[in-house]
């Protein structure tokens, strides 16, 4: 953390504003390099946490690039506990990549992706936790993963995982005393004591890794495949879905062959819809390979929307999507309900258990209902995005089943009588697991894979 980095923190698009950002020891030695005021006033004698309109100018104050105001913060109360300093410039890519490239060659050097909240972790400002959530809130892709994400950055899994590694170093500390000095302290009774202590515990870390399946869907989509024969409406359905003509859409039989994977978001539900080629008996290769896939991404679905024409009867290809959708959370849409029917709800209900749906992916009708009975069916109706934590990170996740299952090696040792210093084994390393969440000894190549995902500028 002796260099000082910068990158473009805004998006490389035509915009309104843009911003660069300078973070380290000398972010406003280059900043004075470049930046002019009519005051000519001195940058490294600005307050912190003021803002100065002015020019970025090529170094010596003799060509001027843009116009923009600065933003000047001093460490340690800024984002990654540095000195920081943010340029709002014009929001034009070329403008932007031109004053970066002043910065740099003013001294500081480019970023990483993910260095400003790497240094917010590693400056003691955030927990990895929440350093992971900050992430979380930029790929954000509906409201429920947002509140998710803002609650673990306010640190909602932070305390709960603090709480309970205080409560398992207290009993550490009382093992280790006890051991040290048994004259004075008596451990018997104390097994029995640990063992309804450590129920507890364990019923907090239960309660957390329980919302582990709701928090995966919330944050990565439910994984939501649409099959259905040919011209039964699933490239209609996933152009309803999207509100783009995303797939093409003919009359002709067989037109979809690959996968096409859209992100949708449905009342607030993030899916991950995958339209597949029509199910058929096929000759030709290329569409049975397509059908295969189909097949394929229905084994490892969340959810199956199997699509079905109301305005033909029933068939053998229809039969076989009754039977790949038999025991799996599925739901059955009756398209084109705005047609004459000749496949009715009743025809469909008995076949394999399945709810049915009667909409219309051409007229928009039925999308209500269709949101809300699968928000019924993997939220339980509503999701609780209140102060609770929600686990939504298989790291974390990995770490809690851990942690659980070195306390149940202690829960082992006591029902078999085992001298209590074999308690403090198992107890450190669940210790240890909690503490690899919130990123304590955590090794460097963990660290730096975690940031690595990040984008550029944040």
């Amino acid at each position: 953390m002796n260099d000082t980095i910068a990158a473009i923190a805004s998006g490389m698009t035509a915009s309104g504003i843009g911003i660069i950002r300078i973070s380290g020891p000398e972010a406003f030695h280059v900043l004075g390099k470049i930046f002019r005021t009519k005051k000519a006033a001195d940058v490294e004698k600005m307050k912190s946490h003021t803002i100065h309109y002015g020019w970025i100018t090529e170094e010596g104050g003799t060509s001027p690039v843009d116009e923009c105001l600065v933003m000047v913060m001093r460490g340690p109360r800024t984002y990654t506990t540095e000195d920081t300093v943010e340029i709002n410039c014009h929001g034009g890519p070329y403008v932007m990549r031109r004053i970066l490239k002043l910065v740099l060659a003013s001294g500081a050097r480019s970023a990483e992706p993910g260095e400003f909240t790497k240094r917010a972790f590693l400056g003691g400002r955030i927990d990895l936790t929440e350093a992971e959530a900050v992430m979380d809130i930029i790929k954000a892709r509906s409201d429920d993963a947002l509140k998710s994400s803002l609650a673990q950055l306010s640190g909602s899994v932070r305390k709960i995982v603090t709480h309970v590694r205080s409560e398992i170093m207290d009993e550490l500390a009382y093992i280790e005393a006890a051991l040290d000095d048994p004259e004075h302290m008596d451990l018997t009774g104390y097994p029995e004591e640990l063992d309804q202590r450590l129920d507890t515990i364990c019923g907090e870390i239960g309660k957390l890794l329980r919302t582990f399946d709701e928090g995966k869907l919330i944050r990565e989509g439910i994984l939501t495949v649409i099959l259905g024969k040919p011209n039964a409406g699933k490239s209609s359905l996933l152009n309803a879905l999207t509100g783009v003509d995303r797939a093409i859409v003919t009359d002709i039989e067989g037109t979809t062959r690959d996968i096409l994977e859209e992100q949708v978001e449905l009342n607030g539900i993030t899916l991950r819809v995958i339209d597949t080629a029509g199910i058929r008996n096929a000759r030709d290769e290329i569409e049975q390979i397509g059908i295969g896939r189909a097949r394929e991404y229905a084994d490892r679905a969340d959810l199956i929307l199997a699509v079905f024409d109301a305005a033909r009867p029933l068939d053998s290809n229809d039969r076989e999507i009754l039977s790949l959708i038999r025991d799996r959370k599925a739901l059955i849409l009756l398209n084109k309900s705005d047609l004459p029917q000749v496949l009715t709800e009743e025809d469909l209900t008995g076949s394999c258990g399945v709810p049915v749906i009667k909409i219309s992916a051409r007229e928009l009708t039925g999308m209500d209902e269709l949101a809300g009975t699968i928000r019924d069916m993997f939220f339980k109706g509503s999701l609780q995005m209140n102060e609770e934590a929600i686990l939504t990170n298989v790291r974390h996740k990995t770490a809690l089943d851990r942690t659980v299952k070195s306390l149940t090696y202690v829960r082992q040792s006591i029902q078999s009588g085992m001298p209590e210093d074999f308690y403090s084994i198992d107890l450190m390393d669940a210790y240890a697991a909690l503490g690899e969440i919130l990123g304590e000894d955590v090794g460097d190549d963990l660290v730096n894979t975690i940031f690595s995902k990040f984008c550029m500028g944040k």
